[in-house]
């Protein structure tokens, strides 16, 4: 991680009446509309493109939206970004017609100092998912300098994340480093009791996660749709539960090492019961094994108090992967009351963006932790202890 901190930064960038093409991610929901439902992600762009008009420089912004597969979908136009942006910025913004071609260019040409361009969506080209360095160069012909402030696409090697630091100088942006410091001193330098609470549907995609993590946090809390992976290597009956047959063995193995590395994993103990995936479906609470016809679709309300608890106490908090369905309010109590307990830690409190983010935020507390992640992926592959291509690639501090 700490390679990471050694790549160049916008502070150390001279923009004034330099064009500084930026990679952000506004790749936000939208309505039936064609409205921005939620604008976090433009929200969280802010210093960096603030820092660049105030600097004197102008500030040309790149970023997918959803997935139009190398085709021009009306419906996936960046202009309700655009038009959300310059409503927070209070001035115009720009949007080309492209990204790319004799019109964009001569845009950025134009584009005066303090200025705001907003590019269309890199995705209308497959070339941008490819990697295609021709078309990493084209875009890097229309700056002096690029920036990197997609924390959230920084996983993936992309023309305009990694392709593009190949041809012009490259920094990370504001959201970037600060999510990096938080990341970076949880995985290197935390405050302890260092607590991890891992959630999510898929123990495979977790794994990795808490291999990693073994020799850095001091507590492990699993739920979500992973814990009965693990519930069942214990040999515990889960009934209909969410299970992944082929990674029991490796549950075991992980609950294995983490005993030898004096690490703490604990499983829930009571558990939201329901006869099908549905939040009409009749209900149970159990404690300890779930009985044969019933699928544990939230951790039990004692777990939740207990979970609560340890966050509440630790000095360092990391959360990836919601603890139920919180999308369905019957089974949305675990997550909720684990939320408040890490709201209420004194210590440092990172979630891990994705689903982790949309829960803390549909429980209003989202501005009680020290940081919200806006890159699910990321994150979670920062977790794995991974390197991210748009980082790495940034160019070195001299």
């Amino acid at each position: 991680m700490s390679g990471l901190f050694d790549k160049l930064s916008l502070r150390d960038l001279d923009v004034m009446n330099k064009k500084v093409l930026v990679r952000v991610d506004f790749n936000v929901p939208l309505n039936d509309k064609g409205e921005v439902t939620d604008d976090t992600r433009i929200r969280e762009s802010l210093p960096t493109i603030r820092y660049i008009i105030e600097h004197g420089g102008a500030a040309i912004l790149m970023s997918h939206l959803g997935r139009p597969k190398g085709k021009r979908v009306p419906e996936m136009s960046l202009r309700p970004a655009a038009t959300a942006l310059a409503k927070m910025v209070n001035a115009p913004v720009a949007l080309a017609p492209d990204c790319v071609g004799a019109e964009v260019e001569s845009m950025c040409r134009a584009l005066a100092p303090k200025g705001v361009l907003l590019l269309e969506n890199l995705r209308f080209h497959k070339a941008e998912e490819e990697n295609d360095l021709a078309f990493a160069k084209q875009l890097a012909s229309l700056g002096d300098v690029f920036v990197n402030d997609a924390f959230g696409s920084s996983h993936r090697a992309h023309a305009s994340v990694e392709g593009i630091t190949h041809y012009i100088p490259a920094a990370m942006g504001m959201l970037v480093e600060k999510e990096l410091k938080y990341f970076g001193r949880a995985l290197t330098n935390p405050d302890k009791p260092f607590v991890a609470i891992v959630g999510g549907a898929k123990v495979s995609d977790k794994l990795p996660v808490l291999s990693n993590l073994l020799d850095k946090v001091n507590c492990i809390l699993i739920g979500g749709g992973m814990c009965y992976t693990f519930l069942k290597a214990k040999g515990i009956s889960i009934g209909l539960s969410k299970v992944e047959n082929e990674q029991v063995g490796l549950a075991l193995q992980t609950m294995s090492e983490a005993e030898k590395a004096g690490v703490t994993i604990h499983l829930p103990f009571d558990h939201v019961l329901a006869k099908a995936f549905s939040a009409d479906a009749e209900r149970n609470t159990v404690k300890g094994a779930i009985p044969d016809g019933w699928m544990g679709l939230d951790i039990g309300p004692e777990t939740a108090r207990f979970f609560a608890s340890i966050a509440r106490n630790a000095g360092t908090v990391v959360w990836n992967g919601p603890l139920g369905v919180f999308e369905m309010e019957p089974f949305s109590y675990g997550s909720k009351v684990v939320a408040q307990g890490v709201a209420d830690c004194h210590g440092t409190t990172i979630i891990g963006g994705g689903d982790t983010a949309a829960a803390v935020a549909l429980f209003g507390l989202s501005d009680k932790m020290s940081h919200v992640s806006t890159g699910g992926g990321a994150s979670l592959e920062l977790l794995q202890g991974l390197q991210l291509p748009g980082i790495a690639s940034l160019s070195d501090r001299k």
